[in-house]
C-alpha cells in the first residue's frame, strides 16, 4: 500500500474492480466487492467507487478490457485517486501492465489481505508467518514492489553488485530471506508441536468460522477471560488456547484465524502451525453469522477450507451466531420466484437447517446478547463428555457419577 507523508492528513483512496464472468455472477461480484470494501476499510483505505465489467474470462494483459481501463483511468485522474484494487489475484504481467497504463499503484485481493495480516501480526510467530507469505507473493513481482519489500524488511541488505543486474540481486535476497523464514518456522512448528503434546490428553475443541462472525466474543463467554475482539476483519491471527471447565469436565478451547473467500495460498501454507490447532482438534465449533445475508456461502467457504487443510472430517457443532441482528429480507406477496434463504424467518431457518444437517448438530445463539449461551454450554458439555468417555472409559464412571453441569 501507499506510504502517506506525515505532512498530509489526506486518507488513502482507491477504486475497487470486479469481473462478471463465467465463474462469477453479477450478484456474487457485488457481494465480493462489499467484502473487498470492508477489507479496504480494515486497511485504512477509503474506497470512492467500484467498477465492474462483463467478460467471459479476464483479459490476459490488463484483466479488464481497454475501454473499461480507459474509463477507470479517467476517473482516477479526475478525482485524484491514489490506487486501484482488483478483487481477484492478478498475474505479475497483468499487474505490471496495469501500473504502467494507469500510472498508479495496483493491488489485488491477496495483496490487500497480506497487508492486513502484516498489520495484525503481534507475536514473533505471526510476524514470521506473514513475512514468509509476503515474500513468496512478491518474488515474481519484484519489478514494481521492491519499495514494499524494502519497507517490510526495514531496508536491510544491500542492492546491486558488480556485474549483476539489480533485479537479480533483489530476487536472490528474497529467496535467501524465504529460506531463512522457512527454517525459522520449522523450528517454531517443532516448539508448538511440543507445547500441544505437553497439554496432556484433554479433549480439544477449536472455534472456527468465517472472519468477523464473533468467534472471539464467543471464546470470551465460554472461557470467562478476555480475548481480543474487534469489528474488523482478521482481528485474531494468533491462536488463543484456554482451559475450560464445564461442571466437572475440563477441556481445551482454541480460537483460530478466520477464513475468507480467495484466501491467498501463501497464507494457508505459512500458517500451517496455527492451523494445526484445527487439524488436531477433537471437535469443531463452526461459528456462522446468521445475520449476514449470504451466510450460506460463508459457511460453504469455511467447509471447503477445512477440507483443504485436512480437517473436513472432524465432528462439528454449527453455532449460528448474531440471531439478535437477523432480519429476513422483504418478500412481495406476488413474487413468483422461489423463496430466497435470506427471506426465511428465524424459525423457518431453524427448521430448514435442523433438517439439512448431516451428522452435525446446530444451535442458534447471540454471543453479544448472551442468548442461549446456557444451551450451547449444555450441548458442548454433552459432546465433550462423549469424547472423554470414549478416550477414558475406565475413569468415566467416577468422573460422571453425578452427571451435572453447572
Amino acid at each position: 500500500m501507499i506510504d502517506k507523508k506525515a505532512t498530509t492528513d489526506k486518507p488513502e483512496t482507491a477504486v475497487i474492480i470486479g469481473l462478471v464472468s463465467d465463474r462469477q455472477t453479477a450478484e456474487q461480484v457485488q457481494e465480493y466487492l462489499d467484502e473487498l470494501d470492508f477489507l479496504a476499510t480494515t486497511a485504512d483505505i477509503t474506497t470512492v467507487k467500484r467498477f465492474t465489467q462483463k467478460l467471459h474470462k479476464p483479459d490476459g494483459r490488463t484483466y479488464v478490457g481497454s475501454g473499461k481501463l480507459a474509463e477507470i483511468k479517467a476517473f482516477m485522474e479526475e478525482k485524484d485517486v491514489d490506487s486501484v484494487i482488483f478483487d481477484d489475484e492478478l498475474s505479475p504481467a497483468q499487474q505490471r501492465n496495469l501500473e504502467k497504463d494507469l500510472g498508479k499503484p495496483v493491488l489485488d485481493r491477496p495483496r490487500l489481505i497480506l497487508d492486513i495480516f502484516a498489520r495484525r501480526a503481534r507475536t514473533a510467530h505471526a510476524k514470521t508467518q506473514v513475512e514468509l507469505a509476503q515474500n513468496e507473493y512478491m518474488l515474481p513481482r519484484l519489478t514494481k514492489l521492491w519499495t514494499h519489500l524494502e519497507r517490510q524488511r526495514g531496508g536491510t541488505g544491500t542492492r546491486g553488485g558488480a556485474g549483476e543486474k539489480e533485479i537479480e540481486t533483489d530476487r536472490r535476497l528474497v529467496r535467501d530471506r524465504i529460506s531463512l523464514l522457512k527454517a525459522q518456522l520449522k523450528q517454531i512448528d517443532r516448539q508448538m508441536a511440543t507445547q500441544r503434546g505437553n497439554r496432556g490428553k484433554l479433549v480439544r475443541v477449536a472455534v472456527v468460522g468465517y472472519t468477523n462472525v464473533g468467534k472471539s466474543t464467543l471464546m470470551t463467554l465460554l472461557s470467562k477471560s478476555e480475548v481480543f475482539a474487534e469489528n474488523k476483519l482478521f482481528a485474531t491471527l494468533d491462536t488463543t488456547v484456554r482451559k475450560i471447565v464445564l461442571g466437572n469436565l475440563p477441556f481445551l478451547l482454541s480460537d483460530t484465524v478466520g477464513f475468507i473467500r480467495k484466501l491467498p495460498t501463501q497464507l494457508i501454507e505459512s500458517f500451517k502451525s496455527t492451523l494445526d490447532e484445527t487439524r488436531e482438534a477433537d471437535l469443531l465449533l463452526h461459528v456462522v453469522d446468521i445475520s449476514h445475508h449470504n451466510f450460506e456461502e460463508q459457511y460453504g467457504t469455511v467447509r471447503q477450507t477445512l477440507d483443504e487443510i485436512g480437517a473436513g472430517n472432524k465432528p462439528v457443532i454449527v453455532v449460528f451466531n448474531k440471531i439478535d441482528a437477523y432480519r429476513p429480507a422483504d418478500r412481495h406477496e406476488d413474487d413468483l420466484e422461489e423463496k430466497r434463504v435470506d427471506q426465511y424467518t428465524l424459525e423457518e431457518l431453524k427448521e430448514t437447517w435442523m433438517a439439512r444437517m448431516e451428522g452435525e448438530e446446530c444451535i442458534f445463539i447471540s454471543a453479544a446478547e448472551k442468548t442461549n449461551i446456557d444451551g450451547l454450554r449444555k450441548l458442548l458439555y454433552e459432546r465433550v463428555k462423549a469424547l472423554h468417555i470414549a478416550r477414558y472409559p475406565y475413569e468415566s464412571d467416577l468422573l460422571f457419577k453425578d452427571n451435572y453441569l453447572e
